[in-house]
């Protein structure tokens, strides 16, 4: 290689060796190798759940051999006909994070950790913080100790949440701003990402973690309100009731699942990585009465009310919240490429054929 490669400035020059040395690997900063993962284990947990099975269904695309693992407990989202189609091409494991012991058999021999086991709902960590404690911090710390002894090579995407900003003193929200939780949901996924951080810092460990924020798409948890409100909206929307929109003024971005999943394996696939935290976000920023009046305009017919927020709801709401993700797009190169109204629809197609695979126990 030349001295200077087409006569760049010392600060470019890096630049541009860093990026041929990350091509020559097979890792580019904007584009997502495919190979990468082929022939690779990888290890989902979580993984029959909503954004973990549609990552899987992705991976299997890529000839990657994928191993699923979730508890299955009722309310958190984990259901076998998310797998449907690829049933016969992934490897199911139904277990506890919470099982150290079986964690560390789990992790040997994995290529690859996308580690998405986790309890979601905001409420449930008022109700019950100890549960919420165990699933989203102690079963983190178990996963990287199994790691760490049993497979320090392995690269880790965790899966944090916007949640843990709490009310934004600023628009848009990037990942400088200060963290201040208001459900005791925010608190314990601190401690699961800054744990997974904490590993990589000085265990050597290779992990990162991505911040989503109101991830939508088919085989989310549309029973309920738990994974997201956009959830029940849809539920109710295809079922013919109305559903409530609380103060819908507020705003907020999304990020369709596809959207998701490629940042999952960008994050993955980049030595860049390493050590950092990324936002996910989306395009455009809607109030929520936009965004209820769009999906009934998609869906061709449906009603809402307009109600105030609950009491107990009220006292966690963060109030207008949308992201920043320019440091995802600047260091990995990825964005949001589906549209706001074709994630939308896809979604309701989606619930209009198979609804009643959603609404069963659990």
């Amino acid at each position: 290689m030349e001295p200077n490669p087409k006569g760049l400035s010392e600060a470019g020059c890096f630049g541009y060796i860093q990026a041929v040395s990350l091509e020559w690997m097979g890792i580019r900063s904007d584009v997502l190798d495919n190979d990468l993962f082929r022939n690779r284990n990888v290890l989902i947990t979580g993984g029959l759940g909503f954004i973990g099975s549609n990552l899987a269904r992705r991976l299997v695309e890529m000839e990657a051999r994928v191993t699923l693992v979730d508890s299955m407990i009722p309310d958190y989202g984990g259901n076998l006909f998310n797998i449907d189609g690829i049933r016969d091409r992934v490897v199911v494991n139904i277990a506890d994070v919470r099982d150290s012991h079986g964690m560390k058999y789990l992790v040997r021999d994995q290529d690859y950790l996308f580690n998405l086991a986790g309890q979601t709902s905001h409420m449930d960590s008022m109700h019950d913080p100890f549960t919420d404690l165990e699933i989203n911090t102690r079963a983190q710390l178990s996963i990287l100790e199994a790691c760490r002894h049993h497979n320090p090579s392995v690269r880790i995407v965790f899966a944090s949440t916007r949640q843990i900003y709490g009310r934004p003193q600023r628009l848009p929200v990037n990942e400088e701003h200060p963290l201040q939780p208001v459900d005791v949901n925010g608190i314990n996924k601190i401690a699961g990402e800054y744990y997974h951080l904490l590993y990589d810092n000085v265990y050597d460990l290779n992990a990162c973690a991505l911040r989503l924020t109101n991830t939508y798409g088919p085989r989310m948890r549309v029973k309920d309100a738990r994974q997201t409100f956009l959830g029940i909206w849809i539920r109710l929307l295809v079922e013919g009731k109305p559903f409530e929109v609380w103060e819908g003024d507020q705003l907020r971005d999304f990020t369709y699942v596809d959207d998701a999943a490629e940042a999952f394996l960008l994050a993955a696939s980049h030595v860049t990585s390493r050590g950092s935290v990324f936002n996910l976000g989306g395009e455009p920023v809607v109030m929520l009465k936009q965004l209820a009046d769009l999906l009934v305009e998609i869906y061709g017919r449906g009603e809402y009310v307009v109600r105030s927020y609950p009491a107990d709801r009220k006292r966690i709401d963060i109030g207008d919240y949308y992201s920043d993700f320019s440091k995802i797009k600047a260091k990995l190169g990825w964005e949001p490429k589906v549209p706001l109204r074709e994630g939308l629809s896809r979604t309701i197609a989606f619930y209009s054929e198979h609804l009643d695979h959603y609404l069963g126990e659990g």
